[in-house]
């Protein structure tokens, strides 16, 4: 039996019993229900729905990004929703289609219109030549990180914006002037952070999870290597050796990690002087990132104040 298979069985399992606890006043409540994947989509869901919509995220932004642990509570959020928005590109493969599958909610399947994948739109960045997990367990479809460029994240708004529309059009024109709203405060956002994050161009640096890209490419940031062989494949100890080597060569100045464990950056740390960082790809991580503008506005600081004091 597959993977997969062994795991919707599990989940299956697990979590039906869920089901049968939604009291009916909840199933049939009269309110745009939405689930978002992560808390950063969350978040600009209820920028672009306001009073309309009632939002909820699965992970609270320190899980793994591709790894996020199922709880129970999760089948019922999924079987009430009206929406779901998510990051796609395959960013939360190994978990949210075993939970779809138990939570019986036909409206939020892949192809119908509770489905809104935010990703439509995005220009990838590496994206492999063929459609297979040859190049790592985690980016088949190129990278999904994408929100960690704000300019990205004005077409995840353009997305949830048409997707709110589509399901619910006699809110259509409240949706869209929130969306006119909201783009122009990113706008200004954008401009202040590139002025604040001029420090960080030309700045070498090592992630962990290949995960850094779109930022590096809205700011300049010069990427050395990653942690990770490939998405998703922990290092042998000879590919830490050329780590350091390269690490010691290209002066890199930082090595970014989030939810992974410390250890290994904190020992490349001590053969190299690098300076280790611990920041989330997602929102939600921290009390002063709780909506997509303060998670950014944290992030850009908290790197060029360690690129300053480095």
């Amino acid at each position: 039996m597959k993977p997969l298979m062994k795991k919707k069985i599990f989940i299956a399992i697990l979590f039906a019993p869920a089901l049968a606890l939604v009291p009916a006043r909840i199933l049939y409540a009269q309110s745009i229900r939405v689930v978002a994947t992560w808390p950063a989509l969350a978040d600009i869901t209820k920028q672009i729905g306001k009073e309309q919509v009632s939002v909820e995220s699965l992970a609270t932004g320190v899980e793994d990004p591709h790894g996020v642990p199922v709880k129970p509570s999760f089948v019922p959020k999924l079987n009430r929703a009206n929406v779901l928005i998510l990051t796609g590109l395959d960013d939360e493969h190994s978990w949210l289609p075993a939970l779809l599958e138990v939570a019986s909610n036909p409206k939020l399947m892949p192809g119908q219109p509770g489905y809104i994948d935010c990703s439509v739109g995005i220009p990838v960045v590496d994206a492999p030549a063929r459609l297979d997990r040859a190049e790592g367990d985690l980016h088949p479809k190129g990278n999904p990180h994408y929100l960690l460029d704000p300019v990205r994240a004005k077409t995840v708004a353009q997305n949830i914006a048409a997707g709110l529309s589509r399901n619910f059009p006699q809110h259509q024109a409240l949706f869209e002037r929130n969306l006119k709203a909201y783009l122009a405060e990113l706008d200004d956002w954008i401009g202040r952070w590139q002025k604040i994050a001029a420090p960080l161009k030309g700045v070498k640096f090592v992630e962990y999870h290949p995960e850094w890209a779109y930022f590096a490419n809205r700011f300049g940031m010069k990427r050395v290597g990653s942690v990770e062989i490939k998405p998703g494949i922990e290092p042998t100890p000879n590919y830490l050796v050329s780590l350091v080597q390269e690490i010691k060569e290209q002066k890199a100045q930082v090595l970014l990690y989030g939810a992974q464990n410390p250890r290994l950056p904190q020992q490349i740390a001590g053969e190299t002087g690098i300076k280790v960082l611990r920041l989330y790809s997602s929102g939600g991580g921290r009390p002063e990132t709780d909506t997509y503008i303060k998670w950014i506005d944290y992030t850009v600081r908290t790197l060029v104040g360690a690129v300053g004091n480095g």
